[in-house]
């Protein structure tokens, strides 16, 4: 089985990937986060994880260039920290507590909160800008499965849109896409 260091490697280099290929012009395009362009897709995630993980764990992410001005360089400043924490098994291990995400090893912190979030906000990205939109597909199975006993919990948290329909045989992507409250 592959670890949540295995995994993240993963995710965040097809993010990387893709933050890597979006063309210049279309760092304005908008995404399907409603009110957002592209690069907030990447601000999103290298603002929140950095204050999260201080939160919950007094970790401190080195900081890279501002989005505006680097964006690849902003995302691989957050993420190469988060995969050398996770390399890190005395690290990977520490506690993580947050008032509202609970009391959890950090490695586990770091598999609910951060991997699926990384997951989707790469197809948001490739979305948004013409990129290939294919994930993981063992990981948007996992999410997928793991993530549809809290509907409810979600939709009330405000973070997801209302799930969006598709047929009943559409594959896992589609359906966690959806899910999520994005059109596929």
């Amino acid at each position: 089985m592959n670890t949540i260091a295995d995994r993240y490697r993963v995710v965040a280099g097809r993010f990387t990937e893709t933050v890597a290929a979006v063309p210049i012009h279309a760092w304005d395009n908008p995404a399907p986060c409603e009110g957002w362009v592209a690069r907030d897709v990447v601000r999103h995630l290298v603002e929140w994880i950095p204050a999260f993980l201080r939160a919950g764990a007094a970790i401190e992410l080195p900081e890279g260039p501002a989005v505006d001005e680097d964006p690849l360089g902003s995302w691989t400043a957050v993420s190469d920290a988060i995969q050398d924490l996770l390399d890190d098994p005395g690290t990977a291990s520490r506690s993580f507590e947050h008032e509202q995400a609970g009391t959890h090893q950090l490695d586990q912190a770091i598999g609910m909160f951060f991997l699926g979030d990384v997951l989707i906000h790469t197809w948001d990205l490739a979305r948004a800008t013409g990129l290939d939109e294919r994930l993981d597909q063992v990981e948007v199975s996992g999410m997928l499965s793991g993530i549809q006993p809290y509907d409810d919990m979600l939709r009330s948290s405000g973070h997801y849109g209302p799930r969006v329909s598709v047929p009943d045989d559409a594959d896992d992507q589609t359906k966690l896409i959806a899910f999520v409250g994005r059109q596929p």
